[in-house]
C-alpha cells in the first residue's frame, strides 16, 4: 500500500512538471491551417536574479470586483500652475498666431482657451517645441492633408569609403506625397569624388557650401568641365555620365531628381560597370590585354578620396573631334553671380529654362525671407512644389480642396512638398533670415499671387465675394509682391501701416 501511494505521488509530481501537450492537426492544405502555437512552461526558467512571472492570471480579464480601478488618481491632470503659455497662445485660435514654444516651461497643446486639453505625457517635448503648429494647430486647420514635411536629419546617412563623405536622401519611402521629385543631400570631403556615374532621372543641383569640379560628356562626344561654388547650379540630363570632385575646401550640395521614387542606391556606377562585365569583354571593348584590369576596384567606389584637381582647369579640359559642349547647352549655371530681385521683406533669384536652357523642365526660386516677413500666399499652376530649408525656420499652411488645411513648421535641413494646385505661404518665424529653395517641374517658373489676383479683379466682384471694405479694396496690389514684410513680433495683427 505504501509503495502504491508513493508511486501515485511521484506520477502526480511528474505530471505537474510536464508541459501541456499541444494538439497538432494536419491538413491537406497548409494555407488552411494556422501554425501550431507553442506555449512555454508556466514557470519560466530565468537568469540569475530573475523573479516573478511572465504572464498574469486569467482572472485579470474582464470585470471583477476583485480588480478595483482607482478613478481618483490625478496623474492625468495638468493644472495651470504646472505649465506656462507662450505669447499669443490665449488669443482667438482662428487668428492662428505663431506660437514660440522654444523656451516655454512644459508647453501644452492650447489655443485660445486655458481650459483646452493638456498633455501629461509620455511625449517628446523637443518635437512639440519645434512643431508648435502641429502640437497646437491654428483653428483654421481642418480636414485631411497628407504629411508634407520630411527632415533629412531622419534619413539614414550612407557613408562612402573611409572618411570621404556621405549622402542622405528623401523619396516616396520617406515622404509618400512627393511623387514628382526626390532629393539627396551629399557631402564630399576635401578632394573626394562622387564616382563617375549616370542616372535614369534628370539631376538638378544647388551647391550649399564649398566648391567642386565637374566633368561630363554628351552623346555627341562633346565634353564639359567647370568649377562651381556655393550658390551655383548644375544639371545633368538622364543618362549623361558625369563625375563630381570636391575642391580642397570640400563641398556639400543638394540634388533634386524628377522622379519621386528615385533612389541614390540605384545609380549606375563606373566601378560596377567594370565589375559586372567579364575581363575578356572589357579587353575587347577597350582594345587592351586583360591584365589592364588587375587593379580595378573590388566593389563600388561610390564616394572615395581622390588626388587634388589641378588649379588650372584647362588641364582637365579633355576634348575630342566634337569639341566642347556649347554655351547654349552648358551643364552649369553660376547662380551665385546673379543679382537678386530685392523686395520689401527679402529677395529672390529665379533660375529656369529661360536662363538655363539645358534644364528644360526645372524651374526654381531661391528665396531669402527676412525675420517676420512672409512668402506671399500663392499656388503653382502646372507643377508640385518641392522645397528645402537652407537656413532659418518658418511655417507653411497647405490648403487643399475640399475644406482641408494643415500647417507645418520647418527648420534648416527639412524638405517640404506641396501638390499642385494647393495654395500656401511660407512665413519666417525665427530671428534670422529664412533661406529656402522652391523647385518646380515646369518650363518656366510660375505662380499665382492671391493678393495680385484680387487686385486685378473688379472691386465689385471682390466685395461681393469677401465683403471687403473700400479701404481694404484700395490696398490690394496690382503687382506681384512675392514677399511681404513683417517684424519679429509675431502677435501683430494690424499691417495697414506697412502697406502705406
Amino acid at each position: 500500500m505504501f509503495y502504491r501511494l508513493l508511486a501515485t505521488q511521484v506520477l502526480f509530481a511528474v505530471t505537474l512538471a510536464t508541459p501541456i501537450a499541444i494538439e497538432r492537426r494536419q491538413s491537406a492544405s497548409a494555407s488552411d491551417s494556422p501554425a501550431a502555437t507553442v506555449v512555454p512552461t508556466a514557470t519560466a526558467v530565468g537568469p540569475p536574479g530573475a523573479s516573478g512571472y511572465l504572464r498574469g492570471s486569467t482572472d485579470l480579464g474582464g470585470f471583477s470586483s476583485s480588480n478595483p480601478v482607482d478613478t481618483t488618481a490625478d496623474a492625468s491632470v495638468v493644472s495651470p500652475d504646472q505649465y506656462e503659455l507662450a505669447p499669443g497662445q490665449d488669443a482667438d485660435k482662428d487668428l492662428g498666431l505663431f506660437l514660440d514654444l522654444s523656451t516655454v516651461e512644459n508647453p501644452q497643446p492650447i489655443r485660445g482657451s486655458t481650459d483646452a486639453p493638456t498633455d501629461p505625457g509620455p511625449r517628446n517635448i523637443a518635437l512639440d517645441r519645434e512643431n508648435s503648429d502641429a502640437f497646437a494647430p491654428p483653428g483654421t486647420d481642418a480636414g485631411t492633408v497628407p504629411n508634407g514635411k520630411w527632415p533629412l536629419g531622419l534619413s539614414a546617412n550612407r557613408h562612402g569609403l573611409g572618411s570621404a563623405g556621405w549622402a542622405r536622401q528623401q523619396n516616396i519611402d520617406a515622404l509618400p506625397i512627393a511623387t514628382a521629385m526626390a532629393g539627396v543631400d551629399m557631402r564630399l570631403s576635401p578632394n573626394a569624388y562622387r564616382e563617375m556615374h549616370w542616372h535614369k532621372a534628370n539631376e538638378w543641383s544647388l551647391i550649399l557650401n564649398g566648391s567642386v569640379r565637374l566633368n561630363s560628356m554628351n552623346e555627341a562626344g562633346e565634353t564639359f568641365v567647370d568649377d562651381l561654388q556655393a550658390g551655383d547650379v548644375w544639371f545633368f540630363p538622364a543618362g549623361i555620365p558625369h563625375s563630381i570632385q570636391a575642391s580642397e575646401a570640400g563641398v556639400e550640395f543638394l540634388l533634386v531628381f524628377d522622379s519621386g521614387d528615385f533612389s541614390e542606391d540605384g545609380t549606375n556606377l563606373l566601378s560596377e560597370t567594370f565589375e559586372r562585365n567579364s575581363k575578356a569583354v572589357l579587353a575587347k571593348d577597350l582594345r587592351v590585354d586583360t591584365s589592364a584590369f588587375d587593379k580595378i576596384p573590388d566593389g563600388e567606389l561610390y564616394i572615395f578620396d581622390g588626388t587634388p584637381f589641378p588649379k588650372n582647369i584647362s588641364t582637365d579640359n579633355i576634348t575630342g573631334p566634337a569639341g566642347v559642349i556649347p554655351q547654349s547647352s552648358t551643364y552649369s549655371y553660376h547662380l551665385s553671380q546673379q543679382a537678386a530681385y530685392e523686395v520689401p521683406g527679402g529677395s529672390v533669384k529665379i533660375i529656369d529654362p529661360v536662363s538655363f536652357p539645358i534644364a528644360s523642365n526645372f524651374a526654381a526660386g531661391l528665396f531669402v525671407i527676412k525675420p517676420g516677413a512672409m512668402r506671399e500666399l500663392h499656388w503653382h499652376t502646372t507643377s508640385d512644389e518641392w522645397n528645402y530649408i537652407i537656413s532659418g525656420q518658418g511655417r507653411l499652411t497647405v490648403y487643399s480642396a475640399p475644406a482641408s488645411s494643415r500647417t507645418f513648421d520647418f527648420q534648416a535641413g527639412d524638405v517640404g512638398y506641396v501638390p499642385v494646385p494647393a495654395s500656401h505661404y511660407l512665413e519666417n518665424t525665427g530671428t534670422e533670415d529664412l533661406v529656402y529653395l522652391e523647385v518646380l517641374q515646369a518650363p518656366a517658373y510660375n505662380d499665382i499671387s492671391v493678393a495680385q489676383w484680387l487686385g486685378l479683379t473688379p472691386k465689385r466682384v471682390v466685395k461681393d465675394h469677401l465683403g471687403f471694405s473700400d479701404d481694404t479694396l484700395n490696398r490690394l496690389p496690382k503687382i506681384k509682391p512675392y514677399i511681404l514684410p513683417g517684424n519679429t513680433n509675431l502677435t501683430q495683427t494690424n499691417f495697414t501701416s506697412e502697406s502705406e
